[in-house]
This record gives C-alpha cells, structure tokens and sequence, in this order.
C-alpha cells in the first residue's frame, strides 16, 4: 500500500482541513474541543482524550458536510472523494490534545 502521508498528517485532504481549521482567525474549533473536554469523562472502552476526539471528530465531518455547496457531476464528484479521504480523529485529536486539562468543569 502507498503512503499518502503530507506534512506530517494522513494526507494532503487531512493536512489542508487541519490547516483551515488552524487558521482560521475564530477561536472556533479550539474552544469546541474545550467545551468536549471539559464536558467529557472516561468509559469503560474509552479514556477521557478518546471519547472527546471521537466526539469532536464526528462534529467536524457534520459541520462539514452541512456547509458543503450543492454541486453536480463531476465536481460533485472530486469534492465528495476528497471529503472521504480525510482523517477527521486525527484532526480531532489535535485539538483535543491542545485544550487544557486543568481547567474545571463548570
């Protein structure tokens, strides 16, 4: 199997969303993963940083697909394949992994 691997990421999909999000000039997604953390506890199958990247991940393919355009055919089709190619745990746990872990629940 080839690897696909881009700056440090799955790939060059997963890179440039992670890089969006990253740059993006709102506070947006850090706060998000704050918000999930400190909303988050443990299971039995998964640690607190788990569940709070499973969660988060599954909010950012939402938001995502939700603001995608209305498109047909073959756009329709490169934007679709390239969506499915991202990695959105990894993303995900980025940003969980860069919230504070001492801050209280409130």
């Amino acid at each position: 199997m080839e690897t696909k691997e881009y700056n440090g990421w799955t790939n060059y999909e997963t890179w440039n969303v992670a890089l969006w999000f990253d740059n993006d000039s709102s506070e947006y997604w850090p706060e998000r993963a704050q918000e999930l953390w400190n909303d988050t506890e443990a299971t039995i199958s998964f640690t607190r940083e788990e569940k709070a990247s499973l969660t988060l991940a599954k909010v950012m393919e939402v938001v995502i697909e939700e603001g995608t355009p209305t498109v047909v055919g073959l756009y329709a089709d490169l934007l679709n394949a390239s969506l499915s190619e991202v990695n959105w745990h990894e993303i995900a746990s980025y940003f969980i992994e860069n919230v504070d872990k001492k801050e209280q629940r409130t």
